[in-house]
């Protein structure tokens, strides 16, 4: 015998008791009564216990046990035979068994056509919501669960924020000096790698839920598009604010160029590089089986890709053999973005005259004798240099950082594709990793 015949004889027994529920009656005797069908089965229904979800439960019970429901087939021929059947009661909830079965299907509780007959026909559609109703629900429940612990969102704001006021204070107002330069490239650096750091929370979420989720997909409660979609906009709202505290702390306290646009996109360029974060956290939560596994994992490649982003080491100085690694890099697009929202204004100068001398060990020379070198320069080179001269703007920056392939908009676009690329990849980890094994 087939170990899924059980299974399907189970569904038929089912169609019967929904038949009877009706109030119709197809076999002589009495109307059939559910705590004396279940006591004499053997499984008595305990007080106040709801019947018909006893029975589901029950049915469910005995699909994973080693002899399947075959007794219970068995059991309701020889109740038959004895003419048992009795009109069945309706629940102390007043619910029909049909509409009972099709509650513990939406709950998790009955799979539809637990049988891979094709030809069998199941008695409700394979998915017991549609697809939106699906979304609802389970967005519903994330919002609630967050709502039950705001000490976690708390705590994460509290990082931003109290990161966003310790970058603020020490790199207050930055001037235009080549001092000031390097300053701003550290504070890009280190602002970019925080916003991915504090993403790591992501990690435990689908951790702590992952029996659950196998679980209920595996019974068909909801699929697992739906579950991914879901997750993806509950997080939405968080990034959003935690993008704007973190902008609005360090934008104009350390002296950021730009303006109201400037200060516009570089709270975009942050929402994007939280959301891919988030994405990307949230990814590998679904592949790695163990939270510190997984904590170990995010820092080590999120410390790769800080290395690999352009501030340690130009482009152009990478080994061939490591710069596919370099575009790999989810630091690498959000952080060429804010130096070119920083430097890309060609009539800004950073560098004049004897400022030249400044990052060089001529740095220390007196002011008279740096004017008088940059007059020897002058001579030598046939050029007038004098201490107003503008020796070095934004763009000749971005060309020394190596950053001349994408424009800051194409930066954040890309930022903001890597968010979604891991969102589809933690789909298919879900569908590859968590597949309905029940037979």
């Amino acid at each position: 015998m087939s170990v899924h015949q059980p299974s399907y004889r189970i569904l038929g027994l089912l169609d019967r008791l929904i038949f009877l529920s009706r109030g119709q009656t197809v076999y002589s005797g009495s109307p059939m009564n559910l705590p004396l069908y279940f006591s004499e089965f053997g499984y008595p229904i305990p007080e106040n216990e709801n019947k018909t979800e006893f029975a589901l439960d029950l049915i469910r019970e005995l699909e994973g046990s080693p002899g399947g429901t075959k007794s219970l087939v068995e059991f309701n021929k020889s109740w038959q035979s004895m003419k048992h059947i009795r009109d069945p009661e309706p629940d102390q909830l007043g619910l029909s068994l049909k509409e009972a079965i099709s509650a513990s299907i939406s709950r998790g509780k009955l799979v539809p056509g637990a049988t891979k007959d094709v030809n069998s026909t199941s008695m409700v559609p394979r998915f017991a919501n549609p697809f939106w109703k699906e979304m609802v629900v389970l967005s519903n429940r994330s919002i609630l669960n967050s709502k039950r612990m705001p000490e976690l969102f708390g705590i994460r704001l509290g990082a931003v924020l109290a990161t966003g006021f310790i970058l603020a204070t020490v790199f207050w107002q930055l001037d235009n000096s080549p001092k000031g330069v390097q300053e701003r490239l550290g504070f890009f650096a280190f602002a970019m790698s925080t916003t991915f750091y504090t993403c790591a929370d992501a990690l435990p979420v689908f951790l702590q839920e992952r029996y659950i989720f196998m679980r209920e997909t595996a019974y068909n409660a909801y699929r697992r598009l739906s579950y991914v979609i879901s997750n993806a906009l509950v997080t939405l709202p968080g990034l959003i604010f935690l993008s704007l505290a973190f902008s609005v702390t360090t934008f104009w306290a350390v002296g950021l160029d730009g303006g109201f646009s400037g200060f516009v996109f570089y709270f975009l360029i942050m929402f994007a590089s939280f959301w891919s974060g988030s994405s990307f956290v949230t990814f590998l939560s679904g592949v790695v089986p163990h939270v510190m596994l997984g904590y170990t994992i995010v820092v080590a490649i999120l410390a790769y890709f800080l290395l690999f982003s352009g501030f340690f080491i130009n482009r152009d100085r990478i080994p061939d053999y490591w710069i596919w690694f370099h575009y790999l890099s989810l630091v690498k697009y959000p952080y060429e973005a804010v130096l070119r929202n920083e430097f890309e204004n060609p009539t800004k100068c950073f560098v004049r005259g004897t400022q030249i001398f400044d990052n060089s060990p001529l740095g220390a020379v007196p002011p008279a004798m740096k004017v008088r070198l940059l007059q020897s320069i002058s001579r030598t080179l046939g050029l007038r240099i004098t201490s107003l001269t503008c020796l070095t703007t934004g763009l000749d920056i971005l060309k020394q950082e190596g950053i001349t392939d994408l424009s800051k908009w194409n930066c954040l676009l890309i930022t903001v594709a890597w968010g979604f690329l891991f969102r589809i990849l933690f789909y298919f980890s879900l569908l590859l990793g968590s597949k309905n094994k029940r037979t």
